[in-house]
């Protein structure tokens, strides 16, 4: 017997395995890896030795508006260690600088004042100048030129505006773009709605180099890190955190060699061999990351990679944000032919690519290998009309998972954080 404990919001499900059922457990290596100090030190020693640039207080040095770009609500970065210093170095050279941290929501909600608390602490909310970016606001939206791919890059006018431009973040494995952080501050952080698009077109999420943990040759990273360098992104302070969402490994400097200094030192901890079964088990890491349907398809992808054709992921996210999109949402349920809904996807052109495609196309690439069963706080009607089966608990899903499968006795694989490995075979 064999017992796992999957992440679940806030709290984690647990549960106990047959050793004849259950093929293995797919966890990164990131989990038992201990870190040289805690996470503040680490930060505060990479900041001391950047990667390709020099040291923030170097940079900052007469610079009068600073604009250090922060992730959102949707992010699990722990801002309550990363920015402290780095406003600290930044006021040590140029007190009278004005700083402002720019939220990147990207084409997210907008991040509530709370969750800015709960992020960055009431002192920093409080007496800081915090700004959110809306994709949408083509008055605070500056052009900069054409991407790779052919995309307009807008970006927003206090970042083009800044005579120094910063950012924090965490590197994580990520479904398309190879990896999280670095570059994706800019695009699609602080970008603008149509340039998200150009670049999330179902040309690109179709390619097969935009997948986890691949960066070269994969056309939306390309894209990305062209406009994080046209925006001139000075520095990045980027973190890897382990599954309680501490910090482990810390990098900072150049937006580009800092980036890949952290991803390689993510995939020799991440990456793990697929144990193909009849039944996977994966999670979005729990909160933050779990709140919608939306974020969850991240976690799928560890499942797909590890699934057998027409087999079943179980797919345990709390979503009490529900479907997280009403794009996402409208452009499954509004149609039962998935393979219809597909088909229409790759027929568009990169001008033509409509809001959470991306997000919905990919999530039919899964839908198309394998059924999958949500387990969830969602409600059930919605987890159906989503093309999926919905459940209530671990044992509610397998009980339904041999029965689609007509076999009482699967294999079974489990993947407790799906989003912090990279399932492949390369």
């Amino acid at each position: 017997m064999k017992t796992v404990a999957f992440p679940f919001g806030k709290e984690h499900i647990l549960h106990t395995f047959k050793e004849e059922e259950l093929q293995g457990v797919l966890v990164s290596e990131l989990q038992d890896y201990v870190p040289a100090d805690d996470g503040a030190a680490l930060v505060r020693a990479a900041m001391n030795a950047p990667i390709g640039t020099p040291r923030l207080e170097e940079l900052a040095v007469g610079r009068k508006n600073v604009v250090i770009i922060i992730s959102d609500h949707t992010r699990p970065v722990p801002s309550k260690v990363i920015i402290p210093p780095m406003l600290d170095a930044i006021r040590s050279a140029s007190p009278d600088a004005q700083i402002t941290l720019l939220v990147a929501t990207g084409c997210h909600r907008n991040t509530k004042k709370e969750e800015l608390i709960a992020k960055l602490g009431e002192d920093i909310v409080k007496n800081e100048r915090i700004v959110i970016h809306d994709c949408q606001d083509k008055d605070n939206l500056v052009f900069l030129g054409t991407l790779p791919s052919g995309g307009a890059l807008y970006i927003n006018r206090l970042a083009y505006e800044a005579d120094l431009l910063l950012a924090e973040g965490f590197i994580e494995p990520h479904f398309f773009a190879g990896f999280s952080g670095g570059r994706k501050s800019v695009l699609p952080g602080i970008a603008a709605r149509e340039t998200v698009l150009a670049n999330h077109c179902s040309e690109f999420i179709a390619h097969p180099r935009a997948r986890t943990g691949l960066i070269e040759g994969n056309p939306v990273h390309k894209d990305m890190l062209w406009a994080a360098k046209k925006a001139k992104l000075a520095y990045i302070v980027n973190v890897v955190i382990n599954e309680k969402k501490d910090v482990v490994y810390a990098v900072a400097g150049d937006v580009e060699q800092a980036h890949l200094e952290g991803c390689a030192f993510l995939s020799k901890l991440c990456r793990v061999r697929p144990m193909i079964s009849d039944i996977v088990i994966s999670t979005n890491g729990g909160y933050p990351l779990d709140q919608n349907i939306y974020q969850a398809v991240k976690g799928m992808t560890a499942a797909e990679a590890s699934v057998r054709e027409g087999g079943v992921i179980i797919m345990l996210a709390c979503s009490d944000d529900g479907h997280g999109g009403e794009q996402f949402f409208r452009q499954l349920a509004d149609e039962p032919n998935i393979q219809k809904t597909m088909q229409i996807f790759l027929a568009r052109g990169r001008d033509e690519t409509v809001p959470d495609q991306w997000q919905t196309q990919i999530f039919l690439r899964i839908l198309s290998r394998a059924q999958v069963i949500y387990v969830s706080h969602a409600p059930r009607d919605m987890v159906s009309a989503l093309h999926m089966h919905p459940a209530d608990s671990l044992d509610e899903a397998l009980t339904l998972a041999k029965k689609l499968l007509a076999n009482e006795t699967p294999t079974i694989t489990a993947i407790p954080d799906g989003v912090s490995v990279m399932v492949t075979n390369d």
